[in-house]
């Protein structure tokens, strides 16, 4: 079972051996709460598999939505305990860059954005390999703040971040653009497949996901 929650859209999957039996996927804002448990109970019921027949659970583990992460993680901790299964906690960046790579397999690099409101965005930089070149930032998008993906040569941006800085990204040579990657459970599947195989899994008890960035809940000024 694979479950993704990290912006508007809520997904979820099932696979076997790394290959998908089924996907369910859904963009209508942050609507998580309401829909994975659904999702998660019609998938099971529309394939014939029972909860206990499950071998794993796989998590997309952020950066993105502080609220969409949490919901995630909490229904795929929980089916871990219930069910005494691993859990799996992939990138959620790397699963853009996977979705990338196989419409965009010509680029070199891939460069995952997830808005992070204003003009900041979570990401990272992947080789055609899907190796991490970067480590994961919350990027302000400047003209000097992009000088150093200029020496990654015939790079591909996609993501909701990537929008609102695509004249700025378009100073950058050899630059090539998609618009309709989103983090989905479908391409979580070979990334959780390897880590199921190597037996990389989380430590359920202690799992959080990956926020970036604290989570700040402002209080109103006394008068």
């Amino acid at each position: 079972m694979h479950i993704e929650t990290s912006t508007t859209v809520c997904s979820v999957a099932l696979s076997k051996n790394g290959l998908l039996i089924d996907s369910i996927e859904y963009d209508n804002g942050y609507s998580h709460a309401e829909n994975l448990h659904p999702f998660i109970e019609r998938i099971l019921q529309k394939n014939n598999i029972q909860i206990q027949e499950l071998n794993a659970v796989s998590v997309s583990k952020g950066p993105g939505s502080y609220t969409g992460l949490r919901i995630g993680a909490s229904a795929a901790k929980g089916l871990a305990y219930a069910l005494n299964l691993p859990l799996i906690g992939v990138d959620t960046l790397q699963i853009m860059a996977v979705a990338a790579a196989e419409k965009m397999s010509q680029a070199d690099f891939f460069c995952p954005m997830i808005d992070a409101r204003r003009m900041e965005v979570y990401t990272n930089v992947y080789d055609k390999h899907l190796v991490e070149q970067k480590r994961t930032e919350a990027l302000i998008i400047t003209e000097s703040s992009i000088e150093s993906y200029k020496k990654y040569s015939n790079i591909c941006f996609f993501g909701n971040g990537y929008l609102k800085a695509k004249a700025i990204l378009k100073l950058i040579p050899n630059a090539s653009f998609i618009e309709s990657i989103v983090p989905s459970a479908r391409n979580m599947i070979h990334i959780s497949y390897h880590n199921f195989l190597n037996k990389s899994f989380e430590n359920t008890t202690y799992f959080e996901p990956f926020y970036l960035k604290e989570f700040l809940i402002l209080k109103k000024q006394e008068s």
